[in-house]
């Protein structure tokens, strides 16, 4: 091969490899990105302090509320549940959400005009540092703002079980961070949903880029049981937010 046209292609797959790692925020001259979909438990011990916490008493007013739930509801979800149990572990990741998950959450209802709140599916959303950013597409988040997102208050990260996909968990806590940071918050809650199953999540900031998480019981939505404990903790969600709005 003619040397100037070797040394030419050799520059040509140099410069592909450098907007590759600009991409993938691994350029040596640039903040390095991660991107909620991908990150990773590793990737978040190496920005934060981070630690789980097993005490899962901070979930007791929570998961233990009062909440009631009327007649309707307790049929609507009998009725969701039976058109839909033997799919919850085929269905595809939208699949799910169109036929199970978005149907529960219409029915919570987080949409008000009054305190100019609503739920938004694939809100893109960053949180930039002078060491690293965050940012990507949140799946599911309940922000103040009705035409656009201004206050996060609330997420559920959207997860089909599959080799595929990676953990939903650390791509949950990489977006209550960033919220926590946004809002200037101490605290904030989230879920996270494996096929049928859905786990609760509050994030505590403790100090600079040092966090504690709590995870809840597992809640299996393809048992009634379980899933009228759903519908009931996202409606304490919902009336949380109400509140906070309203302050």
């Amino acid at each position: 091969m003619n040397s100037e046209i070797e040394a030419k292609l050799l520059k040509e797959i140099d410069e592909l490899k450098r907007k590759v790692d600009i991409l993938e925020g691994r350029d040596e001259n640039r903040i390095p990105t991660y991107w909620y979909s991908k990150i990773r438990d590793a990737d978040l011990k190496k920005l934060f302090d981070i630690e789980r916490n097993l005490d899962e008493s901070i979930f007791d007013e929570w998961l233990n509320s009062t909440v009631e739930t009327d007649g309707s509801a307790e049929i609507f979800l009998k009725c969701l549940l039976e058109d839909n149990r033997s799919l919850i572990e085929i269905y595809s990741e939208e699949d799910l959400k169109v036929n199970f998950i978005a149907p529960i959450l219409n029915r919570v209802r987080f949409k008000s005009f009054e305190k100019n709140i609503r739920d938004f599916y694939e809100l893109h959303m960053t949180y930039r540092t002078g060491r690293f950013i965050l940012t990507g597409t949140v799946d599911y988040a309940v922000s103040e703002g009705l035409t656009d997102s201004r206050k996060p208050y609330f997420f559920i990260q959207e997860f089909k079980r599959s080799e595929e996909y990676g953990n939903p968990r650390p791509q949950l806590l990489a977006e209550l961070i960033s919220a926590v940071e946004l809002n200037d918050w101490k605290f904030i809650k989230g879920a996270y949903i494996t096929g049928g199953n859905w786990h609760f999540t509050i994030l505590e900031k403790l100090d600079t880029d040092k966090y504690q998480y709590f995870i809840s019981q597992n809640f299996d939505s393809s048992k009634l049981h379980d899933l009228k404990l759903i519908y009931r903790n996202l409606l304490f969600v919902k009336n949380e937010i109400l509140t906070m709005a309203e302050a």
